[in-house]
């Protein structure tokens, strides 16, 4: 006589079980085993003001991806948010020209960004066509509408309190941009995982149809996500430019790939239907670390970016794989 043994299905488990096995828990595992390695790598990483300037290399992309993964959630992807923040930052360098001061650049900046943001949208929910076609076309467009107001040229010039949104420290090694970071997260987990707006979310990214003869009106919240991830790429922007002191066209070129790998590593299904704000979190200090790290060894820029790449590509890889080998 044989014995079967019957896996017992993830809503009766515990809720302490579901935790432990999470992907968030694996990837804090990751986070912490890299941290320990970074220690242990180089003597400078564990000072507390490199640990401080190691968030700068993760606050502003995570920013974005805190949109980009209900934006993905809902089955659809933005990859033109670095270029939002190349016109935004070129907007802001413009005005200062002009002389307009600290308070007008950042609504400027967020201005621009929202503008971005609903010219996706319209596109998108409007005109009905693909999202990331449509995102490809205008990355260009922005991106090119720097390239032609600067050329080779950079703005520079700005006030010297701008700088603190960049650069400024709330409390000893805490900066301004961290404490910021930490509170759009605590919002969008707010967002995504505890208000209608958040399950309807889900319910476009899962089933459309069903969420369409639900009564959601998925025209108007893909809408606003495409705004929010505008608005995110804006404030990106002011704290971008704010840290730099000048605007080039080329700023934040590339950001796009770290963004969806940040949410795509986090734990967000890039086709949509399931993924977590804390796992982006997560994620972002794990994509900190690891290119923080490799800049105290001193790897060169094009290493990272494979390593960036070589990463995006396991983690979509990963469930697959995994679904064939179990099955």
């Amino acid at each position: 006589m044989t014995t079967t043994t019957r896996s017992i299905p993830d809503r009766l488990r515990s809720p302490l079980e579901r935790n432990l096995k999470s992907w968030e828990s694996l990837l804090m595992l990751v986070a912490i085993g890299i941290f320990i390695a970074n220690s242990f790598a180089s003597p400078y990483f564990l000072n507390a003001w490199n640990l401080s300037d190691a968030t700068f290399n993760f606050t502003e992309k995570a920013m974005i991806a805190f949109a980009m993964a209900l934006l993905i959630i809902s089955g659809e992807i933005d990859l033109s948010v670095a270029a939002i923040i190349a016109l935004a930052s070129t907007a802001m360098g413009a005005a200062v020209q002009a002389g307009v001061g600290t308070e007008g650049l950042v609504l400027i900046g967020l201005a621009v960004g929202l503008a971005c943001g609903a010219v996706n949208g319209f596109l998108v929910t409007g005109l009905g066509l693909p999202s990331i076609v449509v995102t490809i076309g205008t990355m260009s467009l922005f991106r090119g509408i720097s390239f032609i107001v600067l050329g080779d040229q950079v703005y520079k010039g700005y006030p010297a309190d701008f700088a603190f949104f960049g650069q400024g420290y709330v409390w000893w090694v805490i900066s301004f941009e961290f404490v910021l970071f930490a509170i759009i997260a605590v919002i969008y987990a707010v967002i995504l995982h505890m208000t209608n707006f958040g399950r309807a979310v889900y319910a476009i990214g899962n089933n459309a149809t069903g969420a369409l003869f639900s009564g959601i009106r998925m025209g108007r919240v893909k809408f606003t996500l495409f705004l929010l991830t505008g608005l995110m790429s804006g404030v990106a922007a002011v704290c971008l430019t704010s840290r730099l002191g000048s605007t080039r066209p080329s700023i934040a070129f590339g950001w796009e790939l770290e963004i969806v790998t940040m949410v795509v590593l986090g734990g967000v299904n890039i086709l949509g239907g399931s993924g977590s704000i804390p796992g982006v979190v997560i994620a972002a200090f794990v994509m900190g670390l690891v290119t923080f790290g490799l800049g105290l060894l001193n790897v060169p820029g094009i290493v990272m970016s494979i390593v960036i790449g070589a990463l995006l590509i396991t983690v979509i890889a990963l469930p697959r794989l995994w679904s064939m080998w179990r099955g």
